[in-house]
C-alpha cells in the first residue's frame, strides 16, 4: 500500500493577511525613512558650517569684531556640498546655510554667534521644519 502525500501550501486568506501586515508596516516605514534621509542631507550643511564657525570665532577673538564675509573670516568665497548650495558669513558673523532643491525641503539654517559670556556661543534658527533639522536647531 502506497501512502499518498497531500500537497501543502498557503491558502489565499493567509497570503492576503501577510500582504496586509506588510502594507501596514510599510505605511510607517516609508515616511520615517524619507524624514531620516532629509535630516541627513540637512546635517551636511551643519557639518560644512563647522569650519566657518571656527573661522568666525577665531576672527572675533583676534580682532574683537565679527567678520561680515567669507573672505573676512579667512574662508573660501564658495563653500558647498552635495546637498548644500552655499555656506556664507554675513553681517555680525551670522552664518547662513542654503540648501539645493534635491534635499526635498526649502529654507535655510542660520547660526548666530553670541559673546555674552566671554566665549562665543552659537544660536541656531531655521526656516526648515523642526523634524528635519538637528536637535541643536529646534
Amino acid at each position: 500500500m502506497t501512502m499518498q502525500r497531500k500537497q501543502q501550501g498557503f491558502t489565499l486568506i493567509e497570503l492576503m493577511i501577510v500582504i496586509a501586515i506588510i502594507a501596514i508596516l510599510m505605511s510607517f516605514a516609508i515616511p520615517a525613512y524619507r524624514d531620516y534621509t532629509i535630516r541627513t542631507k540637512v546635517g551636511e550643511g551643519i557639518q560644512l558650517a563647522a569650519a566657518a564657525k571656527q573661522a568666525v570665532t577665531e576672527t572675533y577673538m583676534s580682532s574683537n569684531t565679527w567678520p561680515g564675509t567669507n573672505s573676512a573670516a579667512g574662508l573660501n568665497s564658495t563653500i558647498s556640498g552635495e546637498y548644500t548650495s552655499a555656506v556664507t558669513v554675513g553681517a555680525n558673523g551670522v552664518i547662513t546655510i542654503s540648501y539645493k532643491s534635491t534635499v526635498g525641503v526649502s529654507g535655510n539654517v542660520q547660526l548666530q554667534p553670541n559673546d555674552a559670556t566671554g566665549s562665543v556661543e552659537w544660536a541656531c534658527t531655521s526656516t526648515i521644519a523642526d523634524k528635519y533639522v538637528p536637535s541643536e536647531c529646534r
